[in-house]
């Protein structure tokens, strides 16, 4: 299996990795379809949400079949693949780790025997309780001989594991029940599929942080972290999947439990950069809540100049409603490359040199002698944004004003999005002019936190908007036990204590 490998982009910038959503999830449940062929479209486009590894299980009634790698869905998933997974229903999963290293152990769907019959489970969220989970866990092993044998061949370091393991480590209750007893109980951000032989479940945690819609084909049923991804395989949007609910689908229709009362706390970000454009969130589309921004943003901060340009392509809606709103002209500025995405060639020394130009390259025809209106959704580290203004200021800019849509990125995400920690935030230890300068930019200037908040409809409430605020839904334990590698620190004493035990009770 492939190992060690990373994002082009990421070794390019190896100290500029931009915001990351941990992952994304499908479920279809489907008589009659090529349901894994409706799964791989599915996570195709979802592939923005993680680029680690993908992954389909399968049930055709009478086993669960699951296959994962390493690397895109298009790189994972042939014709012949997907030929070989049949089945009535299935889910997927398309990977970007925030608990656990990104390796093929970690890859799901993942996946357990139970007393009744086959589990897998793909996951988009991350939770905080890891440590208390794996103690539940460790206190099974202890009474449990079979999950104990079972648990003792596990290698995989993921709360997603965690979970899939103490949704099967009950002998006496269906994964239903289970999941009724052990979802309360965990902390933090998750949207799960699921799956046995004969039902499709899904789940959200009661604050509802990561998103996942229900859908509904003409046989079947569909649940997707995005309503985009509905688009792609000709479901239509049912609703939401409410915080603290668990829905389950087979034979005899669909049906929904409550585990946790709500308590809304969407996540903000999605608004600003995680999710597809052309997806809707509470009932609002992403792009014209986007371009809503630009507008507020160029009224917030205005600026004498030129033209405005996007930072491809995450900051194009915003830069259209800014120039709308400003009267300022429109115009593409730099050029991505769509085809620099994972390769599993790493770059040479000379090529890492070349830096952001293999992705981005400043037209100068556009630019040169202009004064620049630069419209970017976020800065984490700058130094994506200094590398682009160095790139425009040789290729003729006159000035360069970065505007920002949303508020500075302060304090770490411990939900989902992969944010570095406080320390390496560059708007954390700095002010704006110290930014302004670090970058670059004749002028830096954000969205106010009120004004986006405000462009989403949502209420202020039932938004999380912890990177900006510091102000944290779910309350945190210590930083030893958020790390991203928590398990894996973990990990050998649990096993340790496991082999232990084992050895004296062995006959």
């Amino acid at each position: 299996m492939p190992r060690g490998d990373g994002l082009l982009n990421h070794d390019l910038l190896p100290n500029e990795k931009g915001p990351q959503d941990q992952c994304g999830v499908f479920g279809v449940w489907a008589p009659g379809e090529d349901v894994a062929k409706l799964t791989y479209f599915g996570l195709y486009a979802l592939q923005h949400r993680g680029q680690e590894s993908a992954g389909i299980a399968v049930s055709d009634g009478t086993q669960v079949l699951v296959y994962k790698e390493m690397g895109l869905v298009a790189q994972v998933f042939d014709e012949a693949t997907l030929a070989s997974l049949k089945g009535h229903l299935a889910i997927g999963h398309s990977r970007y780790s925030t608990t656990g290293s990104s390796n093929w152990e970690n890859a799901q769907p993942t996946f357990r025997a139970t007393k009744h019959g086959h589990l897998a489970l793909a996951h988009n969220g991350n939770l905080i309780n890891t440590a208390e989970i794996k103690q539940r866990i460790d206190n099974q092993v202890k009474k449990e001989k079979e999950f104990q044998a079972d648990y003792k061949t596990q290698i995989s370091t993921s709360d997603t594991d965690l979970v899939t393991s103490l949704l099967a480590g009950y002998p006496d209750l269906s994964i239903e029940e289970a999941a009724m007893r052990e979802f309360p109980l965990l902390k933090g951000a998750f949207s799960f599929v699921f799956m046995d032989e004969h039902t499709l479940y899904a789940a959200r945690d009661p604050q509802g942080i990561r998103p996942i819609v229900l859908g509904k084909l003409e046989r079947g049923w569909v649940i997707a972290s995005e309503t985009a991804a509905l688009d792609i395989v000709g479901a239509s949007f049912v609703r939401e999947i409410e915080p603290g609910e668990l829905i389950a689908i087979d034979e005899h229709g669909l049906r929904s439990q409550q585990f946790a009362q709500p308590k809304p706390k969407g996540c903000l970000f999605e608004f600003v950069y995680l999710a597809r454009p052309d997806t809707s969130i509470n009932g609002q589309n992403v792009n014209q809540v986007r371009v809503e921004v630009g507008r507020r943003l160029a009224r917030e901060f205005p600026v004498d100049a030129d033209l405005v340009i996007p930072v491809p392509e995450s900051g194009t809606p915003a830069a259209i409603g800014y120039a709308q709103e400003s009267g300022i002209s429109f115009a593409q500025g730099l050029v991505k490359n769509a085809y620099v995405g994972r390769t599993f060639i790493q770059p040479s020394q000379t090529i890492r040199q070349l830096g952001l130009r293999l992705k981005l390259n400043p037209l100068r025809e556009v630019i040169e002698g202009q004064r620049l209106v630069v419209v970017d959704d976020s800065i984490v580290r700058g130094n994506t944004q200094r590398a682009i203004i160095r790139m425009l200021r040789e290729a003729g800019a006159k000035e360069v004003h970065v505007r920002i849509s949303s508020p500075p990125v302060v304090w770490p995400c411990f939900y989902g999005i992969d944010f570095a920690a406080k320390s390496e935030l560059i708007a954390s230890g700095l002010e704006n002019d110290d930014i302004c300068a670090a970058i670059g930019a004749d002028s830096l200037a954000y969205v106010s936190l009120d004004q986006l908040i405000d462009a989403t409809t949502v209420k202020k409430d039932n938004l999380c908007r912890a990177c900006f605020d510091g102000v944290y839904p779910v309350e945190l334990p210590s930083a030893d036990l958020l790390g991203k590698h928590v398990l894996e620190g973990i990990e050998k004493s649990v096993t340790d204590q496991v082999h232990s035990h084992d050895a004296i009770n062995r006959p």
